[in-house]
């Protein structure tokens, strides 16, 4: 019986992963018409969230390895929660970005629900809660991206974050009753000056991606923008590499054959969420939306429901990617998924960039993405791990996820910006997403070339 709530509480703890999520990505066009601003500017409802995870998960990895395993997680659902109530208060737009920041930090408490369940089981039973787990951060998107887009359609969007914080607040009171605490005493030194050099720096690039046509390219304020942010990341790889604790290891990141799975993770990340952003908002714009002369343009014209229920296919077919995957690393060797994944990917954003006249058209390519996700993501750490000492597994894992959510972030304020500043018609969709594609397959290329050399090595 305690064992069952134990992973209760721990299915949850994942789960809010995808209720951060999908409370993002369905809801941004809703959030440009309410508050009035640019689908861009809007896009940092879900670009907030995204970064705020990627700084969140190696601090809050570090903070959580040991004894202060429980009231990390604690806080970190506090923290979740207060995100909510302040994005559902009608406070303005910037305190929508900023209750969205701080839900980012329920990206990063999934290693610690992993770790949590090492504590508690052991032998058989372990590999099935672990897999567990990892499936309901992918199918609890699939279930509540159309759950708080039919909530936000009918209560609006503060509805919508009502709904995330009294789910959240459940799972906090469990957590409270049935979190075990960590078993290890042992609290690892986090190191604070590099990650706020990583934030600010993300944060200083991406804001000018994404704000950049509205300012101009050329502008005083785009440029320095550009040239702080790529200072401050200059200075956090500086430190890094100097530091004797420092939040992810560069110098591992170094290796041959762990290269490669490093760049597709952040490659397909940015596509991942190109892919997601764009199709929402193809799914909710209205017909015609961004036509020239001899274009429809791009919009089918739905409504919220309908672009939740299109991230559907994503999700399920992420699941059923994942399973199916594993089943070809068996027979063919984990070499084969990575690459297979990056094209199956690819192919999905010229499917959605070709045709995307008719809703089954969209779905057909969700739910190819899905595959291509659920191929990639599964056969990473398993490419990853004979590359690294044993020791330094956990650092690797942790800085591919660092990867995938520097990557999320990345496309869900690139994929907008490049679509407003190519001129916002079919045509600019079309390259739009055809870059990503080319950047997907270009990642299973590098990532090719790498373990070539690794095995020559």
């Amino acid at each position: 019986m305690r064992e069952r709530r134990v992973l209760l509480t721990l299915a949850l703890v994942t789960t809010v992963t995808a209720v951060v999520s999908s409370l993002g990505a369905p809801l941004v066009p809703a959030v440009a018409a309410r508050y009035e601003v640019a689908v861009a500017s809007a896009q940092w409802a879900l670009t907030a969230t995204l970064l705020a995870g990627a700084v969140a998960t190696p601090v809050v990895g570090r903070l959580g390895n040991g004894r202060l395993r429980r009231p990390v997680v604690l806080g970190g659902l506090a923290t979740v929660l207060a995100g909510c109530v302040l994005a559902a208060l009608p406070l303005g737009f910037g305190a929508l970005v900023a209750g969205r920041a701080l839900q980012g930090v329920g990206l990063a408490l999934v290693p610690l629900a992993l770790a949590a369940a090492r504590d508690t089981w052991r032998g058989d039973r372990l590999p099935r809660v672990l897999g567990l787990l990892s499936v309901t951060t992918v199918a609890g998107a699939g279930v509540g991206y159309p759950v708080t887009a039919l909530v936000a359609e009918h209560l609006g969007l503060a509805g919508a974050y009502w709904f995330g914080a009294a789910l959240v607040a459940i799972t906090l009171i469990l957590a409270v009753l049935d979190l075990p605490v960590a078993r290890d005493s042992a609290v690892q030194p986090v190191d604070v000056p590099g990650a706020l050099l990583l934030s600010l720096g993300m944060t200083a690039a991406l804001l000018a991606v994404s704000q950049g046509d509205a300012w101009g390219w050329l502008a005083p304020v785009t440029l320095g923008l550009l040239a702080v942010g790529a200072a401050l990341l200059a200075g956090w790889v500086r430190r890094t590499l100097r530091t004797g604790h420092p939040l992810v290891d560069l110098r591992l990141a170094r290796r041959p054959g762990v290269v490669g799975p490093h760049l597709v993770a952040m490659a397909l990340g940015a596509s991942m969420y190109a892919l997601l952003t764009l199709v929402v908002v193809v799914v909710q714009a209205e017909p015609g939306t961004g036509a020239t002369s001899g274009d429809d343009g791009y919009g089918l014209g739905l409504g919220i429901a309908a672009a939740g229920l299109v991230l559907v296919p994503y999700s399920v077919a992420s699941v059923a990617g994942n399973q199916v995957a594993r089943r070809v690393a068996r027979r063919l060797g984990p070499g084969v998924v990575l690459p297979v994944g990056c094209a199956a990917f690819a192919v999905a954003l010229g499917q959605v960039a070709l045709s995307h006249q008719r809703l089954w058209q969209v779905l057909v390519a969700m739910a190819l993405g899905g595959l291509g996700s659920g191929f990639t993501f599964s056969s990473i750490p398993a490419l990853l791990v004979p590359h690294v000492p044993r020791t330094e597994t956990a650092s690797a894992l942790a800085f591919n996820q660092l990867m995938r959510y520097l990557g999320f972030s990345v496309g869900s304020a690139l994929s907008v910006a490049l679509l407003v500043a190519l001129g916002d018609d079919d045509a600019a969709l079309r390259a739009t997403l055809g870059s990503f594609a080319l950047l997907c397959l270009a990642a299973g290329l590098v990532n090719g070339a790498t373990a070539a050399r690794s095995r020559r090595a």
